[in-house]
């Protein structure tokens, strides 16, 4: 089913991005990994090409005229775009500084700036310019990742429930293109390869999601605007709303 459809997935050269890259790769769709260190996304892109073609692209989501131009890349080298994974954002076990995310009465302005940009921003940026590419196909599936805040993920998880409004708008403006747009949800914190060593001792890594992303990339109409998760090799609706 989607063997020879053409993937972006933002903030792909590793952790969950990386993970849904694999995954689709392994079932047929051409990849294009997008990331903010080219370095990494060259890497991912290499790994994967045993399994489907694939390209790497420098890519700031916080940057819209630089969006709008590789997703033209992207398109053109690959013939088209069929499927965006908005996965780029900036977690919580970044660091600012020395330091894990500061409480807000310590947080300085342009850190909440950065994460807002980049993962509510970005989000917004990517999926404007994939939809055009995706009606000249007729279709096309857009992921959005919700959820696995922890401590001191109030920026995070403003832009995580920020998200998955949108997704819900989004769904209904191109339900008549049959674009499908959903929320994928983790459930938890993922520790991805940047994690300190103590999360990564305490949380489960990318390969719990398991074919999540394959699956919500087959998905219907029908589950345009949900939220879903992976459980027990199928995906379920995620109705709770996480604090």
């Amino acid at each position: 089913m989607l063997e020879g459809k053409v993937a972006i997935v933002t903030g792909g050269g590793q952790g969950i991005g990386k993970h849904a890259a694999k995954t689709l790769a392994e079932a047929g769709v051409k990849i294009a990994i997008a990331d903010i260190n080219l370095e990494t996304a060259e890497q991912a892109a290499a790994e994967l090409s045993a399994h489907a073609e694939t390209t790497a692209v420098a890519l700031d989501v916080r940057r819209e005229d630089d969006v709008q131009k590789a997703f033209a890349s992207v398109a053109d080298k690959l013939g088209g775009i069929d499927i965006l994974v908005n996965n780029a954002a900036i977690v919580p076990h970044f660091r600012w500084g020395s330091k894990l995310w500061p409480a807000i009465s310590d947080m300085p302005h342009e850190f909440w700036d950065k994460v807002i940009q980049t993962n509510l921003y970005g989000t917004f940026n990517c999926t404007k310019h994939a939809i055009p590419h995706m009606e000249t196909r007729q279709g096309g599936h857009i992921i959005n990742i919700w959820g696995g805040g922890g401590t001191r993920a109030l920026a995070y998880m403003v832009t995580k429930n920020g998200i998955r409004t949108f997704t819900r708008f989004v769904a209904e403006e191109v339900r008549d293109s049959n674009i499908c747009v959903v929320t994928f949800s983790p459930r938890f914190a993922i520790a991805t390869e940047t994690a300190p060593q103590e999360a990564k001792d305490r949380m489960p890594s990318p390969e719990v999601l398991g074919l999540g992303f394959v699956l919500s990339a087959e998905l219907p109409m029908e589950s345009s605007g949900q939220c879903l998760a992976f459980e027990d090799g199928k995906l379920v609706i995620e109705e709770a709303m996480e604090g």
